[in-house]
């Protein structure tokens, strides 16, 4: 059989296993009990509060993403305006059914912590790969799908027609699911943010009770934001860079090697997919005191060099040239150095987190300067590992090297994506034991997945801004194809101008997110002042707060602010494209440039002040509730922000202008 017809059905096989696997797992999670009626009335409050934020927010996308695919129908063609519907469905799709599961596996791991470790990570770990599932598997599907759509309709025009259709149309599907990331990013940012803002100012440093005590009334609103936040909003983000990273290996591939170029992409995630399938079945506690982090560092090995094979084998035998698989090794290789170099400026008990935690003996200014200064450090270390990769992917293969680089960074996403939504499973679980006053084996169990998954969340997020600036360079290099450039001279004035422009918008972008964080906190926090101040008894445990107005806050604060962060980063790159393709080109580089840095220090630094602090609550420099550890708290808050909205949100950001450029690339021709 034909190689070309093996991929049109091997690539959808397997996304429908991996979404089986996904469903498999689900049951088995849904299964568990979920304990005693107290447990079970927190789940609810935390659930409700997470279903309905995202039921209301898609209230607000769908009608915007409507008007646009019809505005994208009558400009750019049906078949466009289709496929950016498709990847702007499945996109949401991922995000409200990764949410769906993760809380209700929460409440099942805060139960099952009674039992002890083992019974307790198999479901986190397993909500979690439910998931990782969701996004390579309909990651996959749909751009097999149109594959396979353009294959048959246009094969009797030969495979040249095929590979130019396909890819023309895959675009749309980028740009559906990068949108829609974009909006789950900013508004599951701002609610787990401003919730976490202000049950931290008026609870830790206020009133000095613990971040999950049932006496805060913004406490159900932090734990949704987990969720909406760190589930939600990272899946759609992380499910648009896998996709744009396939769509622009698979553009750039039909270039170097015709179809069997465009078909690679879809057979090497394939692979993949079923090598991060084979490395969760070695996540597995060995006894109940093993450390949680090893299992899930042993599954995540496995999946990784597994990849290698498999890149391998298909550079060899279907693209005849192993510099595809170099580059797509390196890709691997790079995203490994930047989970280490996340770990070592952000993990807990390594030395840049203890400088910092130290610097807080002084104040709070010392923190945040120590902080700031680590976390430029960070950016400094983590960019020249993505220009290596770049570098070398161009050095293998060139612009489609770079492309191959990207997909090699990504090949473990669906583990990776159960590593991610471990962490607010975890924290959810914990916090829930603390609720429900569970005490002895649960609150150690809970305590140590809780710790090991804020590392794994510290940790995703660097992948997810690595990957994303790969990917985006990729699209940086399907626009010079595009266009028909070959360089770009920043000497020219209107090149500089669009370089300076590009530069400036993660700026402007990330100011509406935090401004927005500070706004919603700001009305948290009066709640939560006025809660203590007016019911009596919070405070003595004897009355209950009213959880369901601080989750009404920054649900609306969330929507309110959907609208205009997209509106600035989708008109941009139309403005400056008015002073023609190279200006554009200087434009495109500034912002990959910038946001890439920018990015980088704000999730370091935020993760950096966040673990400096949880330090500083296991029992150093004085423990909680001295001035030390009230320092330390400011600094989390500051970055909070930063590491957990801006930050990520800047992902689909660099890469929402790269395909808006695309769109505009034949009419600057």
């Amino acid at each position: 059989m034909d190689i070309q017809l093996i991929a049109l059905f091997f690539a959808p096989a397997t996304s429908l296993i991996a979404l089986g696997y996904g469903l498999y797992l689900s049951r088995k999670v849904l299964k568990e009990a979920e304990g005693s009626e107290k447990l079970q009335q927190i789940a609810k409050a935390v659930r409700e509060g997470a279903m309905s934020y995202l039921t209301k927010q898609f209230k607000v996308i769908f009608p915007l993403m409507l008007a646009l695919a019809a505005l994208i129908w009558f400009t750019l063609g049906q078949g466009i305006a289709v496929t950016f519907l498709l990847g702007a469905v499945f996109s949401a799709t991922i995000g409200y059914l990764g949410m769906w599961i993760a809380v209700r596996a929460n409440v099942r791991t805060a139960n099952a912590a009674q039992k002890g470790l083992s019974h307790a990570l198999r479901i986190s770990f397993g909500a979690g790969t439910v998931n990782g599932m969701l996004v390579v598997g309909l990651g996959l599907l749909g751009v097999s799908l149109i594959y396979m759509w353009s294959y048959f309709r246009y094969i009797a025009m030969g495979p040249e027609t095929v590979a130019r259709e396909a890819t023309n149309v895959l675009v749309g599907y980028g740009f559906g699911a990068a949108l829609l990331a974009l909006f789950m990013r900013v508004g599951g940012g701002i609610f787990t943010k401003a919730a976490d803002v202000g049950a931290d100012l008026v609870g830790k440093v206020e009133q000095g009770i613990p971040e999950d005590d049932p006496r805060n009334p913004a406490t159900i609103a932090d734990n949704v934001g987990d969720n909406v936040g760190d589930c939600a909003g990272m899946a759609a983000d992380v499910f648009e860079s896998y996709a744009l990273t396939i769509v622009a290996a698979m553009i750039l591939g039909g270039q170097f090697f015709g179809l069997p170029g465009v078909v690679f992409p879809l057979l090497a995630r394939s692979g993949a997919i079923l090598t991060s399938i084979l490395g969760t079945f070695f996540v597995k506690a060995k006894s109940e005191s093993e450390n949680p982090i090893k299992p899930l560092i042993r599954g995540f090995l496995i999946s990784a060099v597994s990849a290698i094979f498999v890149f391998m084998f298909l550079s060899t035998f279907l693209l005849k040239e192993p510099r595809a698989g170099y580059a797509a090794i390196t890709g691997i290789i790079s995203m490994l150095a930047l989970l280490y170099v996340t770990k070592y400026y952000t993990g807990p008990g390594e030395k840049p987190v203890v400088a910092i935690a130290k610097a807080s003996q002084t104040g709070a200014g010392t923190n945040l300067i120590s902080g700031m200064a680590f976390g430029m450090e960070s950016t400094f270390v983590s960019v020249l590992i993505i220009a290596a990769t770049i570098f070398l992917g161009y050095l293998f293969l060139g612009f489609y090297g770079i492309s191959l680089a990207g997909m090699g960074m990504l090949a473990t996403t669906g583990i990776i994506m159960a590593l991610d939504t471990f962490g607010p499973i975890a924290d959810n679980a914990q916090g829930m034991v603390e609720m429900a006053g569970l005490k002895g084996r649960a609150e150690k169990v809970t305590g140590g997945l809780d710790a090991v998954g804020n590392t794994t969340k510290a940790l995703t997020k660097g992948f997810a801004v690595g990957s994303a600036a790969v990917a985006a360079s990729s699209l940086f290099a399907t626009y010079f194809e595009a266009t028909g450039l070959t360089s770009i001279d920043i000497s020219q004035p209107k090149v500089f101008i669009g370089l300076l422009l590009g530069g400036a918008l993660p700026f402007l972008f990330s100011s509406r997110l935090v401004g927005s964080v500070g706004r919603a906190a700001f009305q948290v926090v009066e709640e939560v002042r006025r809660q203590f101040k007016e019911i009596k008894g919070i405070m003595q445990g004897s009355a209950l707060p009213d959880y369901s107005k601080a989750v009404e806050i920054v649900t609306a604060a969330a929507q309110k602010e959907l609208v205009i962060p997209a509106a600035i980063v989708v008109t941009m790159p139309i403005l400056v494209g008015l002073l023609g393709a190279e200006p554009l080109g200087g434009f495109l580089g500034g912002v990959v440039a910038v946001g890439l840095m920018l990015a980088f220090y704000m999730c370091n630094t935020g993760g950096a002040w966040d673990n400096a602090k949880k330090y500083i609550e296991d029992g150093n420099f004085g423990g909680k509730g001295g001035d030390t550890h009230k320092a330390a708290v400011v600094g989390d808050i500051v970055g909070d922000p930063l590491k957990d909205t801006s930050g990520p949100a800047i992902n689909p950001m660099m890469k929402i202008v790269q395909i808006v450029a695309l769109f505009l690339a034949p009419f600057l021709v």
